[in-house]
């Protein structure tokens, strides 16, 4: 039978933790009344077993990283929204919290990603169209209005200004009566990924990196339930990567953080806890699920091994889950609701820890909020009416699914091999090996498609002659007039003494070495704008 006791071990500390956590039901049973098990494993539980699959919970974590999964709560369900004001954005987020949504995600407008005033000529044309527009302290106390902060997580999509909505966000949950102890959330906060695939960057390397390390400390610090950074691997595969390529990269730039954090000083069992990570949900079923897996494996041997970490939250990659954007079709959007189902579905048996559908028409707009409930609708019924959550790990053990864990695994070390030749991940970014690699994977991709060797339903292949034109949402441009408006106002009424003094020790901070944070959050206080703050660092540390 092989080494049962480690299982039998594995069964005492999880019962011990049910104890502080009741499971969600008393029984797990099937339609047939057939009871399901925690976990299932095999008869035989050799070394290599436990040394490369093990229990849930455990080291290497390939199975999970907490010990009862979906069995204590499901996953956190998540809807992207935001879209022209904060007002209008705040109706979005209370609309989906009552339709039974359990966290926030926070998507900005253009101008506030990449640190420009609502009213800059950059902004034209710009403002409201793709997220929220944020200027100010004023529009986030408008956009978290009559939302606890201490009830929600909030995921928030910024990287180059993170830590300035990270400051606007702890000032409003003080404002609430929140201490910044209790916040809990995700900035995505990834630099690296915007240089490589996505654009909305504003410093050069290593400023950028100092920003992100100085998150780190400070939240460290004084708010130890945040997530300092969601290292991205989702915007990597929607600009056209292999799974093997999203794997790679995204840990190779989390190797970046880590390598970054420990040269300024901090301790890895101190910061690596809050590390988190976003994949994509693609459409490859079954390598989806394996790519989780071997995630979550490298990881925690990644953790270990380089880096002599001791904390078991240390080596638990814990991550986000979007499925594909990429993979939603202009052509016959109602297609695109099976489409996410499917990757949604992979996510789950996959392990994810939160995860947001997409909607079926966000191929042509924003989401309307129909087809946003009928997102969330879909994350609730694979939760509630399939039983993918009532075992961990389903479909561990497959000799498949093990197959493709072991090959991702391995070719994606062979990347990072390569990017650790080049002198690791900012230094491959900067001789453009990662965006050449996505470039070529994507021109195969494009390649299939068109010689029809890969199908794409309704674009390639089963199209139609006719097709009826959905109903889209349009931001009212009146939305931009009254931003404008407001923008005007928060200028007029605050001290203009106070915020000139504040950037001026902004600017003389970043010139130096202290951490930033703290004169960040003085100038959100005093409401200085997102573009001021950010010129002012620009003027130190240049443009990218």
């Amino acid at each position: 039978m092989g080494d049962r006791q480690s299982f039998e071990k594995w069964k005492e500390r999880t019962e011990e933790e049910i104890k502080k956590r009741p499971e969600r039901k008393e029984k797990f049973l099937t339609s047939s009344s057939i009871e399901i098990d925690p976990v299932y494993i095999p008869d035989n539980i050799d070394k290599r077993y436990l040394d490369n699959i093990g229990f849930p919970g455990d080291f290497p974590y390939t199975r999970g990283v907490r010990r009862t999964m979906y069995r204590g709560r499901f996953w956190t369900m998540r809807q992207y929204a935001g879209f022209g004001s904060a007002k209008e954005t705040n109706k979005r987020f209370k609309y989906l919290l009552e339709q039974g949504q359990t966290g926030l995600s926070v998507a900005f407008d253009l101008p506030t990603q990449i640190g420009y005033d609502s009213d800059d000529p950059m902004s034209l044309g710009e403002v409201g169209k793709v997220g929220v527009a944020i200027d100010s302290l004023e529009d986030m106390e408008i956009l978290f209005n009559g939302i606890s902060l201490d009830e929600v997580s909030t995921s928030m999509t910024i990287n180059a200004p993170a830590a300035v909505l990270l400051a606007m966000y702890i000032v409003v949950a003080e404002k609430q009566g929140v201490p910044k102890e209790k916040i809990q959330g995700t900035i995505q906060n990834d630099i690296l990924k915007e240089y490589i695939a996505r654009g909305t960057y504003i410093f050069p390397p290593k400023p950028s990196m100092r920003l992100i390390t100085d998150i780190f400390a400070y939240c460290t610090e004084n708010t130890p339930k945040f997530n300092t950074i969601s290292i991205s691997g989702y915007h990597i595969r929607e600009a056209g990567s292999t799974a093997v390529q999203e794997l790679a990269f995204t840990l190779s730039n989390a190797i970046a953080y880590v390598d970054s954090a420990l040269e300024a000083g901090l301790d890895i069992d101190n910061f690596a806890p809050r590390l988190a990570f976003f994949f994509n949900g693609h459409n490859q079923f079954f390598e989806e699920i394996a790519k989780f897996r071997a995630a979550r494996r490298m990881w925690a041997n990644i953790m270990r091994d380089k880096y002599g970490a001791k904390n078991a939250k240390s080596m638990q990659l814990r991550f986000h889950t979007q499925v594909a954007g990429s993979t939603l079709t202009a052509q016959q959007p109602d297609n695109n609701i099976v489409r996410v189902a499917i990757q949604a579905l992979a996510a789950a048996l996959g392990g994810t820890q939160s995860l947001h559908t997409n909607a079926k028409d966000e191929a042509l707009a924003l989401p309307t909020e129909d087809s946003a409930r009928i997102a969330l609708r879909t994350q609730q019924i694979i939760a509630n009416e399939t039983g993918v959550a009532d075992t961990i790990d389903p479909l561990g053990g497959s000799y498949y699914i093990e197959f493709l864990t072991d090959e991702l695994e391995k070719k994606a070390y062979e990347y990072i091999e390569e990017i650790e030749k080049r002198g690791g991940a900012v230094a491959a970014v900067e001789q453009q090996y990662m965006q050449k690699e996505i470039q070529r994977a994507a021109y195969e991709t494009q390649k299939r498609q068109e010689k029809q060797e890969e199908i794409v339903v309704g674009v390639n292949k089963y199209q139609l002659d006719d097709e009826p034109q959905p109903e889209l949402l349009r931001v009212d441009d009146s939305l931009v007039d009254d931003q404008l408006a407001r923008l005007q106002g928060t200028r007029a009424n605050r001290n203009e003494e106070k915020v000139k003094a504040a950037l001026t020790q902004l600017k003389t901070a970043a010139e130096g070495t202290e951490n930033l944070m703290p004169f960040i959050i003085e100038a959100v206080k005093q409401y200085t704008t997102i573009g001021e703050i950010c010129h002012t660092l620009r003027e130190v540390f240049g443009e990218y």
